[in-house]
């Protein structure tokens, strides 16, 4: 875990108003292009699959155009899958992890499923390496009606007319030492709040809904990137950030009064990865590399038990 300092902008205690967000905006850097590393890999997909714009960010900084990748021979007789990832835009393997499964893998589910992958749901975050939006909005905790968030309303618009019919969603995430050095520290000092230090957990973990549970779903997802790279054990209170462990890597969050992008659709299956990057145990390769492995065994789970 990277030492923890406190965010430099507001006063301790005191929410921030529209000058600390102001602030805070002028504060962030472009570090990498969503043209190049995420819209150049799309594009080369088209010849196979159907790609759509389905809606446009409007910030201070820019336009940034929001594309999601179909199968190419949809069927309304077909499950629906979804994969969404760049959520919150820092956490790289989410982005790349699902561009990653498109380009080797979702061949292999062709004529079985309908496919829909949204890559980069927050490409302002993706190109400042950023957790929250230009609005200091955290996308992940706002999907929910009327969110004044842009990238939850445009997600949430695409996936409307599919909503009960899709059977599975997996979200693809990060959980990164950044989050204790940069991200909490920065949300408390936000919203007025006392930062309180926690642990960075050493591995993959999965985040199932507390609501309608499917631990099967979630074993044979863990079963799969074991293989791959390794599972986040719990802390010595028997957790993981914070929540209790209910079976190896898993925890359980309530995805829809939480506003997290995994709560959208009606699916059965549904799941939060979280991939460590900063392990010294783990490679960039190997962190996509376990969010293509689940992605592959969440399907393949689906298909057999729906």
């Amino acid at each position: 875990m990277t030492n923890v300092s406190r965010c430099p902008i507001g006063t301790p205690g005191q929410p921030w108003g529209n000058a600390e967000k102001a602030e805070w905006r002028a504060s962030q850097r472009v570090q990498r292009s969503y043209a190049d590393e995420v819209v150049a890999i799309i594009d080369c997909l088209r010849t196979d699959f159907d790609v759509e714009q389905y809606g446009e960010l409007d910030y201070p900084a820019g336009r940034f155009p929001l594309y999601a990748i179909r199968s190419r021979d949809w069927q309304n007789d077909l499950p629906i899958m979804l994969v969404t990832g760049g959520v919150h835009g820092y956490e790289t393997s989410g982005v790349h992890g699902a561009l990653q499964f498109v380009e080797r893998h979702a061949a292999d589910f062709a004529g079985r499923i309908n496919l829909l992958v949204a890559p980069c749901v927050s490409p302002w975050g993706y190109e400042r390496i950023q957790r929250w939006n230009s609005d200091a909005l955290d996308p992940n905790r706002c999907f929910y009606t009327d969110t004044p968030a842009q990238e939850p309303a445009a997600l949430m618009q695409l996936i409307a007319p599919l909503r009960e019919r899709v059977v599975m969603h997996i979200d693809l995430h990060e959980t990164t030492d950044s989050d204790e050095s940069e991200f909490r520290p920065a949300l408390a000092a936000r919203d007025g709040k006392p930062f309180e230090p926690g642990l960075i957990p050493d591995g993959f973990y999965l985040v199932d809904d507390s609501e309608a549970p499917q631990p099967a779903f979630q074993q044979a997802m863990i079963d799969a990137v074991s293989k791959v790279t390794h599972v986040a054990p719990a802390d010595a209170s028997g957790e993981i950030i914070g929540s209790p462990v209910v079976a190896p890597g898993v925890i359980e969050y309530a995805l829809v009064p939480l506003g997290l992008c995994a709560g959208i659709t009606g699916a059965r299956f549904k799941t939060v990865t979280e991939v460590y990057p900063d392990s010294p145990r783990a490679t960039p390769q190997q962190c996509n590399d376990a969010q293509v492995a689940a992605v592959c065994a969440g399907i393949e789970y689906a298909l057999g038990h729906r």
